[in-house]
Formats: C-alpha cells, sequence, structure tokens
C-alpha cells in the first residue's frame, strides 16, 4: 500500500489524538468555546464538499470563490477548536504546529496536481484568490460561475463523505463532556 500524504496525514495525528485523550483537562467553558469554532469548522466543510467537483473542474463559486483551501480552513477551525477545548495551551500548540508542517505541504502538493489538471484556468483562479486566508469578497471570474455544477448540492455533500468529519467532531466533544462532567 502506498503511502500517501492522505494517509500520512491521517495516521500520524492519531500521535496527537491518543495523548490528548488521555490528558485532556476540559472545562465546560472550553468546551463551549471550542464547540463554536469546531461548528464553525463543519459549517465550512460542508459548504466546501457540497461544492468541489474534485479532479473534474477547477471549482471557484461558493466557498471557494473566499479562498482556494476552505476544506482545510475548515480543519483547522475543527481542530483548534477540539484542541482548545482539552483545557491546556499545549494542545492547541500541538495542533498548529502539526497543522502547519502537514497541511503546508498538503495544500502545495494540491496547487501542483491542479495546475497540472487544469493548466489553463488554474493560475488565474489562483492569481485572485488567496491560498489560505479567504477574500472578504467572493471572486466571480472562473469557468464554472455559470456551470450547472457550479453552488451547494446535498447530493455532493453525501458523495464526498463529508458527514464523516460531523461523527468525529461529535464523538470527540460527547468525549470532552464525558470528562468534563465524570473526571474520565
Amino acid at each position: 500500500m502506498r503511502l500517501t500524504m492522505r494517509r500520512l496525514r491521517l495516521k500520524t495525528v492519531w500521535l496527537i489524538v491518543l495523548p490528548f485523550m488521555w490528558f485532556a483537562v476540559p472545562t465546560p467553558r472550553l468546551i463551549g468555546i471550542g464547540a463554536c469554532l469546531a461548528v464553525i469548522g463543519l459549517w465550512i466543510r460542508g459548504w466546501s464538499a457540497g461544492t468541489i467537483h474534485k479532479d473534474q473542474e477547477v471549482t471557484t463559486t461558493g466557498p471557494y470563490a473566499f479562498t482556494r483551501n476552505p476544506l482545510y480552513l475548515g480543519s483547522a477551525f475543527i481542530g483548534f477548536g477540539v484542541s482548545l477545548a482539552g483545557g491546556h495551551w499545549v494542545w492547541p500548540l500541538l495542533f498548529l504546529t502539526f497543522y502547519a508542517v502537514v497541511y503546508s505541504r498538503t495544500m502545495r502538493g494540491e496547487v501542483s496536481h491542479l495546475t497540472e489538471l487544469f493548466p489553463d484556468t488554474y493560475g488565474e483562479y489562483a492569481a485572485n484568490v488567496p491560498f489560505f486566508f479567504p477574500r472578504l469578497r467572493p471572486w466571480r471570474g472562473g469557468p464554472d460561475t455559470d456551470s450547472a455544477r457550479g453552488g451547494f448540492r446535498w447530493a455532493q455533500y453525501r458523495r464526498n463523505k463529508e458527514w464523516e468529519a460531523s461523527l468525529g467532531v461529535l464523538a470527540a466533544f460527547l468525549f470532552l463532556g464525558a470528562k468534563a462532567v465524570f473526571g474520565l
């Protein structure tokens, strides 16, 4: 089995998750703040997953009109929210370090991949839409602006299995809540 960046990312995160689960000291206040951040992240990821058509076109509508990497922006909100709810400054620091190292490489790899797949359209998109931090106003150019596939679709959300992220976040906060209430 070939070790892709995605597999590496999903496997190495457990190096943080397992100690986090053991040593987290969540409080109701931090769980509340973290849950709010995570819900924002889930919303961004859900909107993104329901809009993108991976490897079929350069998606430039919806959240992709604000940032080229809304899925990863959503993941940043989720990860930061969960780590903050862990109750100690070390968890957000570890998350941000992990995120910066792993996801910056992942995003740069996707730039190469999309440039290769869509040499005529990705360059214009990249020149107008920021890499990570969103624009304040959406970019209105691009090839799929008038596309029948442009915009959010529940079927696309399900096809991209984004509901799995919601289950993971729910499980994390249920665990943290139980740990806070029962002192597990």
